[in-house]
């Protein structure tokens, strides 16, 4: 029986929770405005999975929440959290969920577990999670508020799991103020998001005047006018409007005299506020102004007192422009800030740097680094801000972090007279960032002979520069030089920053990867890559986790293993999308494995798709594996189409184009191959060998194109032979170049006429090498010769009917159609729609048009789940689909059931 826990509620580290936290607040009884047109539109957005409420500081967000459940006409029970920094470690945050359906939501049995660690939650436990949320009789209510604090992508990516997992059955209502870590563009396309913005939250000029009332302030229409202007519809701005009114002897003439000019709003305030303080707490706040938030001792350390403690307190308790914190800290109002900001700097501008300046360096010694870093730009203390940028290992957030272009213009104001090393380094960075490598390998240049040994982080900032630089240049011998410094050096400098930045590292081996790759050294560049993979989920290293699974997917389909390339192009989807990674921050090299995968198996029509998508988004940096892809595939598909001398072109484009300032001796390779095989296809043997005179080739699919230009042009046979079969023979070679291998030895042996059951035998294991991974394309390109020999051998054919129709002998001949058997076949097994001939049959019944989509998201291989998110279905749904798909194509599995729609021009339109 379940069973309420009334033992104490503590966190996964033994600490007690505080219960104020899942408790939401309860508005002020005299001044409190409710907004019934807000509480309507929350009921209407309530009824969807999640609803999102943000706006700025002030705007009114929690409380009317707060004011909505209060009211009672919810779809459910509800729970409230009110989140903080700490909640970012996914056990931590659980713990605190578990907590807050506890005290709203009665029956929460224990069996649903509590996590045991903060960092980590037990998969498990949020399935019985979401069971017991499926189970309940009604919907349930929980709302987050403060959910800006939550970036940890892991987190958001086990929230958004819950909701898909729960159905609409837990209604999520995140208040905060930015936009969360959750895939909102499918939340909103599948119409299960309900939002409200800050444009919903400003007062209208009605309930400007009804606030004003709730104040005690009746104020002529015209005054109503000209302060609902001068707030911009911010209750928080009005709400101190009215207190301040209602100090002064005349409020109706103090409000008229505010506009919609900021100065006249400041100086309302200034006079009617500030001034009334005692002189030390008017100096502190102005100096305290330049902060978000400011700590005690900070305050101290800004005015040279001891009094900022009992001042800060004072303030709290006394009005709402300053908020203390439950971590110690306190928060000024953000609008009142500002306006000190502003008399502070009119006042005594000379005041401001220096402020700054002391507070970046005590932020700097008690961990702040982020908000140290702001200060001493803002405070023109360049060599400081750059350093503690090297100091923090943090060097790598100038080139991937999901804040570099703000980091990029903040440092791109450093004036060039800012010389210390540290400077140097952040300004080669910044180089970097605008893909100015050569400008950034000068600046080290200058740079390298004053870095001190015995300061590794300067090392290490140095290393990790020429890495990216060696990236950028596609120098895989200044790249794998840099990295494994880099990598030496790492273990010399302080392990903390080195985790806080898991990007620096993780750049490192992403670069070097991408450089090894560049020039063939496949297994090399499969090290780098996966030891990037390995870096710690986080939004810094995101998009870096993304790019280098799909690079380690061309490499698998590179060695010719397009079921291991589609596989890695899926985790890297997965990546994406638990990190929210937007659509064009993501690689095209994902499109680049697809459209190489589709040719493999014959499906020009979804290559050109996804080889059009690598060039549809803005590449965020010019990548020349990509235009190389784009070359080869983009000729591989001509050649399909029967145009070997338009894949020529497209081939002496890039090589002539785009690639000629970035040569390497595999890209010369790739294009030197495609355009061997493109001779071939034109019937010019003498040419194809020639294409490749010059031009080493090493990898086992340019050997095979190889070894088939020199058997047609019957130059050095006998070598060609002996290379393929070490390709047959090699285990380490994929299934594509192996089938390919194994074509060409059969071909041979039924040429030479000596060798008619080897050839046979050659041929039947190409077949079956292929079949797994449908590998159509190797039998394409020795079309005439497979359709000879299975003719002759007609029992290959019936034993590979995934080969197309055009490829396999047709049928003997029309048999009687028999009447067809409950199971949809005819009594002697054939399908039973009464179709004997060749290729796929028609279907029994035409496909719905929703079966249609199904399907053409099945020949993207999506997963089930996959299909049912892009479509907005269930997956049951999707999977009653597929079945009734297979039914109508007489087809036993999705793939063969892709395979027939393709061959029946079923998906031509999609």
């Amino acid at each position: 029986m379940p069973h309420t826990r009334t033992a104490p509620a503590t966190l996964p580290n033994g600490d007690p929770m505080l219960v104020t936290r899942v408790r939401p607040p309860g508005p002020p009884a005299a001044t409190f405005l409710r907004r019934e047109r807000l509480l309507r539109q929350l009921d209407t957005a309530t009824s969807r999975p999640v609803t999102l409420v943000d706006g700025p500081a002030g705007a009114g967000k929690t409380l009317l929440v707060a004011d909505w459940l209060a009211r009672g006409r919810l779809p459910g029970p509800a729970g409230w959290l009110t989140l903080e920094e700490s909640d970012n470690q996914p056990g931590t945050f659980w713990a605190y969920v578990r907590e807050a359906l506890q005290g709203g939501v009665p029956g929460l049995p224990d069996e649903v577990g509590a996590p045991a660690r903060a960092e980590h939650v037990e998969p498990s436990l949020l399935v019985r999670l979401a069971a017991w949320i499926n189970d309940r009789p009604r919907p349930l209510v929980l709302v987050l508020d403060e959910f800006e604090h939550i970036d940890n992508p892991r987190l958001t990516g086990q929230l958004h799991d819950l909701v898909r997992h729960t159905a609409g059955r837990l209604r999520l209502v995140l208040v905060g103020r930015r936009e969360p870590l959750l895939p909102l563009h499918r939340y909103r396309a599948a119409g299960e998001l309900g939002e409200l913005h800050a444009a919903d939250l400003a007062l209208s000029r009605a309930e400007a005047a009804a606030l004003l009332e709730r104040h005690g302030l009746h104020p002529e229409a015209s005054t109503v006018d000209a302060v609902h202007r001068a707030v911009s519809g911010w209750a928080a701005g009005l709400r101190l409007l009215a207190l301040a009114a209602k100090d002064t002897d005349d409020p109706e003439a103090y409000l008229g005299r505010i506009d919609a000019e900021q100065a006249a709003l400041s100086d309302y305030l200034l006079a009617e506020v500030l001034r009334t303080q005692p002189a030390p707490t008017q100096d502190l706040l102005l100096r305290c102004s330049i902060l978000g938030r400011v700590h005690p001792d900070l305050a101290d350390a800004l005015t040279g007192r001891r009094d900022g403690r009992r001042i800060l307190d004072r303030l709290h308790q006394d009005n709402a422009f300053t908020e203390a914190l439950p971590d110690g800290w306190y928060r000024l109002h953000p609008m009142f800030a500002g306006i000190l900001r502003l008399h502070l700097r009119a006042a005594a501008p000379e005041r401001v740097d220096g402020l700054r300046v002391r507070a970046a360096r005590w932020l700097a010694d008690h961990g702040q680094y982020r908000a140290a870093l702001e200060h001493a730009a803002e405070g023109g203390a360049w060599g400081l801000a750059a350093q503690l940028l090297v100091d923090e290992l943090a060097l790598g957030e100038l080139v991937a972090g999901h804040d570099a272009a703000r980091l990029g213009d903040l440092f791109s104001g450093m004036p060039p007279a800012e010389r210390a090393p540290a400077a140097d380094l952040v300004r080669a960075a910044v180089r970097l960032g605008r893909e100015e490598a050569d400008d950034a390998l000068r600046i080290l240049a200058r740079v390298d002979p004053l870095l001190p040994e015995q300061q590794p982080e300067l090392q290490l900032a140095a290393a990790f520069v020429r890495t990216e630089a060696a990236r950028l240049l596609g120098s895989a011998a200044l790249a794998d030089h840099a990295a494994r410094r880099a990598h030496e050096l790492a273990r010399r400098v302080p392990s903390d920053p080195l985790e806080r930045h898991p990007e620096l590292l993780a750049l490192v081996d992403a670069g070097l990867g991408s450089a090894l790759l560049w020039h063939g050294r496949l297994d090399e560049a499969q090290a780098a890559l996966e030891s990037a993979v390995q870096a710690p989920p986080s939004p810094a290293t995101a998009r870096l986790r993304h790019d280098s699974l799909c690079r380690l997917a061309l490499i698998d389909q590179l060695r010719g293993r397009s079921g291991r390339a589609e596989q890695r192009v899926r985790e890297a989807d997965e990546e994406a999308d638990r990190c929210s990674l937007p659509p064009d921050a993501r690689t095209p090299v994902r499109d680049l494995v697809l459209a190489a995968t589709a040719l493999e198996r014959d499906e020009s029509a979804d290559a050109r798709r996804a080889l059009r998508r690598t060039t549809a988004r803005p590449a965020p940096e010019r990548d020349p594996l990509v235009t190389l892809g784009n070359a080869v595939i983009g000729a591989g598909l001509e050649l399909a189409r029967g145009r070997p001398d338009a894949a020529l072109r497209l081939l002496a484009e890039a090589r002539e184009g785009a690639l000629a300032d970035r040569p390497s001796d595999w890209s010369r390779e790739r294009l030197a191959v495609a355009a061997c095989a493109a001779h071939l296809a034109a019937g010019r043997p003498q040419a194809a060998v020639a294409a490749l005179e010059g031009v080493p080739t090493r990898a086992p699919d340019s050997l095979v194109v190889a070894a088939r230009a020199r058997l047609a042009a019957g130059t050095d046979a006998a070598g060609a032979l002996d290379r393929l079969r070490a390709l047959r023979d090699d285990p380490a070679v994929g299934g594509a170049t192996r089938t390919r291998a194994l074509l060409l030895l059969a071909e041979a042996e039924a040429d030479a006429g000596t060798g008619g059951p080897d050839s046979t035998r050659l041929l039947a294991q190409a077949l079956a090498t292929a079949e797994p991974e449908r590998l159509v394309r190797p039998f394409r390109e020795s079309a005439p010769w497979v359709r000879r020999q299975l003719r002759r051998r007609p029992e290959l054919a019936r034993a590979h009917t995934w080969l197309p129709g055009d490829l396999r002998p047709p049928s003997p001949g029309p048999a009687p159609t028999a009447a067809p058997a409950p199971n949809g076949r005819s009594a002697d097994g054939r399908p039973g729609n009464g179709w004997h001939g060749n290729g796929p049959p028609p279907p029994t019944e035409p496909l719905t048009e929703r079966e249609r989509d199904v399907l053409a998201h099945a020949a993207r291989m999506l997963s089930t789940q996959e299909i049912a998110d892009e479509l907005f279905l269930s997956p049951n749904t999707v999977k009653t689909h597929l079945k009734s798909i297979n039914r109508k194509l007489l087809t036993a599995n999705r793939r063969e059931a892709v395979r027939a729609a393709v061959r029946l021009h079923l998906l031509d339109e999609r």
